[in-house]
């Protein structure tokens, strides 16, 4: 079952006697067992039929003990067993799935990790419960998700506003949400959710993040990287050269990936590059400004200030100093 299916049936109160919950991305763990925990049982019946556990304090055998237990003035018994990751030996869950209560729902959120479904238990795990998977979403897809996330609030935000929320956020969706979620209690569903919004509301700089960096090299626009990069210098707890880096390295890939493409039209080209076709156009005039000589000229300063951020070939150098020079080297390349 995906994540909307599952939420469907906990609504439905059509549950399964065993949900695993697995995998790299805790966000959908999290709100799945949130769901659980709210919308399974009703109020009176949590109060004796509802029981949540902790991986880092339980074992195996507590977890079945309390699955085996029989509900109180309701159907159901709901076990949530958060953090199961740290619970030893979960393998010997297997007993149980061959003869579950059922009586009793198991929620189990095993995150960071997922169970090997080519040994027995995980086989056990996909023949016998629901198991639900939540995969990491790449950070080129963040933007599209924020903007399908903010959209199904009922509210409207801008191409800028998602990128500049991905490059500051990266790929936690928990935080993500968590921003914009208070953002959209503050304003009304007929104000779009803009980069003054979330300057004004979320602290996140319209005019000094990595987006922002990325657009005045692209411009070749010396004096607003250097107030930027001044900015980062005044800030090093934000924008940590390594991130900047990163970042940076991204970019100018997109832009040689770019050089190369047989077709440049702006839905093809967002497509290879795998960026919103909004942003295309500013890929298509850096390219203008830094041809492919450049470009590999570039790549080599960014790998060279990494390891110098990292201390090799550097015994003194500041952070601020090495973001200064690379971004020197990058406008005068």
């Amino acid at each position: 079952m995906n994540y909307t299916e599952i939420k469907s049936s906990i609504r439905n109160k059509n549950s399964e006697p065993i949900y695993f919950l697995m995998g790299d991305e805790p966000y959908y763990i999290d709100r799945l067992s949130d769901e659980f925990s709210k919308n399974l049982l009703s109020n009176e019946e949590q109060e004796f039929n509802k029981v949540t556990l902790y991986g880092k304090e339980i074992t195996v055998d507590q977890i079945i003990s309390e699955a085996k237990q029989f509900p109180i003035g309701s159907e159901k018994r709901l076990i949530i067993v958060k953090e199961a990751q740290y619970v030893k030996n979960i393998e010997a869950l297997d007993v149980y799935l061959d003869n579950p209560q059922s009586s009793s729902v198991i929620v189990i959120s095993y995150k960071g990790k997922s169970i090997d479904k080519r040994k027995k238990f995980g086989k056990n795990l996909a023949k016998k419960c629901v198991v639900f998977e939540s995969k990491k979403i790449y950070e080129n897809k963040i933007p599209s998700w924020i903007l399908e996330y903010v959209t199904k609030k009922g509210f409207a935000i801008d191409n800028s506003s998602t990128a500049i929320l991905a490059e500051y956020l990266g790929a936690d969706l928990s935080k993500i949400t968590n921003e914009l979620d208070k953002l959209m209690l503050i304003i009304n569903k007929e104000e779009k959710i803009t980069t003054e919004l979330i300057e004004y509301h979320i602290g996140i700089s319209k005019n000094y993040n990595v987006f922002e960096l990325q657009n005045a090299l692209g411009n070749k626009d010396i004096v607003k990287a250097n107030r930027i990069i001044n900015h980062f210098a005044a800030n090093p707890k934000d924008h940590h050269i390594v991130a900047v880096i990163s970042s940076l390295f991204s970019y100018f890939q997109k832009i040689m990936v770019y050089h190369f493409l047989n077709d440049k039209n702006p839905k093809s080209a967002g497509i290879a590059l795998k960026v919103n076709p909004f942003f295309i156009s500013q890929y298509q005039n850096a390219s203008r400004k830094y041809n492919t000589k450049q470009l590999f000229n570039i790549f080599k300063y960014l790998k060279d200030y990494d390891l110098k951020s990292k201390g090799v070939n550097n015994k003194s150098t500041s952070q601020n100093g090495l973001l200064k020079e690379l971004i020197f080297k990058i406008l005068h390349t």
